[in-house]
C-alpha cells in the first residue's frame, strides 16, 4: 500500500489563547463558508499525488474544526473522497473544545466518517483554564467526552498541559485522575511552552508570570506517566499515551518520516521528500486558491543532513526507538558512520539505550529529548554527509 496522510487546517477559534502560536484567528466566522470552499478546490488540486495513493488517515486541526458546521466537514471529506482512494478503515481524527459541540453535531460527524476526537480540557482546575484562556469549565469536558461516546466516536482523547506558572504537583495530579476517571482512550499531555511573540511570552518578558521550574516540570512528567500507565494507558510517544489500539495513527506518519499532504491556511506538507508550506492568513489563502487551486508560499527539499537530523529527532520520540536497519533503508548509510560519535555520548551519559536490537531514548532520555536531538543535529552540520538520500 503506497500510503499518504493528509492533513487539514481549520484556523478558526473563539478565542486564541496567550500561549498558541499555531496559525488560529479569532473573529472571523465569516469566512467559514469560503474557507470550506476553498479546501475543496485545494484538495481537487492534488488529484495527481492522490492517484496512486491510498489515504489511510486525515486529521483535521487548528485552530479549532470543531467550530464549523459538521456539514462543512462532511463537504471536505466528500471533497477527498471525490479524488483519492480513502482506505475503509482510514483513521479520521477532529479537535474540538470542550462544551461547544452538541450532541447532535457530533452525531453528524460520526455520520461523515469522524471515528477520533480530541478534546482540548487542558485542565480540571477553573483557575488554570482561566490562566490559559479557554473558554470552557471542567465539567464541560466530561460532558464532551459522554457525548462522543454516545455519538459512536471509536476513539476520543484528552489534552492536558502541566507545567503552569503557580501549579503545584498535587493540582497537576488532580487533574491527572480527573481525566482518567472518564476512562479516555488517549491521553496527550504536554508542558506549556513560552513561545516568542505571544501574549503569554509578554507577559512573561515583563515579569508577571515566572515560568515554572523545570525540575518540578520533570516530576510531573514523571507522575503523569506513572499515573496513565496505572490506568492501562501506554506511553508510545513522548507527550502521548494509550490504551491498545488506540494510538494515532496519524500522528505516528509524521514521527516515521512519513508523506502527507497538508491542506488549508499555514498547512505544512511533505511528501516525495520535499517539504511545503502554505500561505497562513486564511483571506489569503482563499484568494490564491481562487486563482490557481494552489496557495503554496515556501516549498524546499532539506539538505541531508538537515533529513537526517529531522528523522532522528522525530524517531526518538517514539518510545520504541528505531532499529538501526531502518535508518540504513532511509538514508543509504550506516548509522554509526553517520552520527556515531553522538551517539555514543548519550549512550555513556544514560540518555540513549540499546533495547532488543533499536535505539531508543531511556526513561532519563524522554526527559531531554530536545538534548539529544541537538547533539546529534549539530554533529552533522559539523561533519557534512556525503550521498545521503
Amino acid at each position: 500500500m503506497n500510503a499518504l496522510a493528509v492533513y487539514v487546517h481549520i484556523p478558526f477559534c473563539v478565542r486564541v489563547c496567550g500561549y498558541c502560536d499555531f496559525n488560529a484567528y479569532a473573529g472571523m466566522d465569516d469566512l467559514k463558508g469560503a474557507y470550506a470552499e476553498a479546501v475543496a478546490t485545494e484538495i481537487a488540486a492534488w488529484a495527481p499525488v492522490f492517484a496512486d495513493r491510498t489515504v489511510t488517515s486525515i486529521a483535521f486541526g487548528g485552530g479549532t474544526p470543531g467550530e464549523m458546521a459538521p456539514a462543512e466537514i462532511a463537504a471536505m471529506l466528500d471533497a477527498l473522497r471525490a479524488v483519492a482512494a480513502v482506505d475503509a478503515s482510514a483513521e479520521i481524527s477532529l479537535e474540538a473544545n470542550p462544551g461547544t459541540t452538541a450532541g447532535a453535531d457530533l452525531g453528524a460527524l460520526a455520520a461523515a466518517g469522524v471515528n477520533r476526537l480530541s478534546f482540548g480540557a487542558q485542565s480540571f482546575a477553573a483557575d488554570e483554564l482561566a490562566f490559559l484562556d479557554r473558554i470552557h469549565t471542567p465539567e464541560a469536558s466530561a460532558a464532551s467526552l459522554a457525548l462522543a461516546r454516545d455519538a459512536g466516536i471509536r476513539s476520543v482523547n484528552l489534552d492536558l498541559m502541566y507545567g503552569l506558572p503557580g501549579q503545584t504537583l498535587a493540582a497537576w495530579g488532580a487533574t491527572v485522575l480527573q481525566a482518567l476517571a472518564l476512562a479516555p482512550d488517549h491521553l496527550s499531555m504536554y508542558a506549556l511552552t513560552v513561545e516568542p511573540g505571544t501574549p503569554l511570552a509578554r507577559r512573561v518578558e515583563r515579569g508577571e508570570v515566572v515560568p515554572a521550574d523545570p525540575d518540578l516540570v520533570a516530576d510531573m512528567y514523571e507522575a503523569a506517566d506513572e499515573r496513565a500507565e496505572a490506568a492501562g494507558l501506554a506511553a508510545y510517544e513522548l507527550s502521548n499515551w494509550a490504551l491498545p489500539q488506540h494510538e494515532s495513527r496519524h500522528n505516528r506518519v509524521y514521527w516515521t518520516y512519513g508523506d502527507y499532504v497538508g491542506i488549508g491556511a499555514g498547512a505544512h506538507g511533505f511528501v516525495g521528500g520535499e517539504r511545503f508550506e502554505n500561505i497562513a492568513h486564511p483571506r489569503a489563502y482563499i484568494e490564491a486558491v481562487k486563482r490557481s487551486g494552489r496557495a503554496i508560499e515556501t516549498s524546499y527539499r532539506p539538505q541531508p543532513e538537515t533529513a537526517v537530523g529531522d528523522w532522528l529527532a522525530l524517531r526518538l520520540r517514539l518510545i520504541e526507538g528505531f532499529a538501526p536497519g531502518e535508518f540504513r533503508a532511509q538514508f543509504g548509510q550506516e548509522l554509526e558512520a553517520v552520527v556515531g560519535e553522538p551517539t555514543a555520548r548519550c549512550l555513556s551519559a544514560g540518555l540513549l539505550e540499546h533495547y532488543q536490537g533499536r535505539l531508543r531514548l531511556t526513561c532519563r532520555g524522554r526527559l531531554l529529548h530536545s538534548e539529544v536531538a541537538v547533539q546529534m543535529l549539530t554533529h552533522l552540520q559539523q561533519s557534512p554527509l556525503v550521498g545521503a538520500d
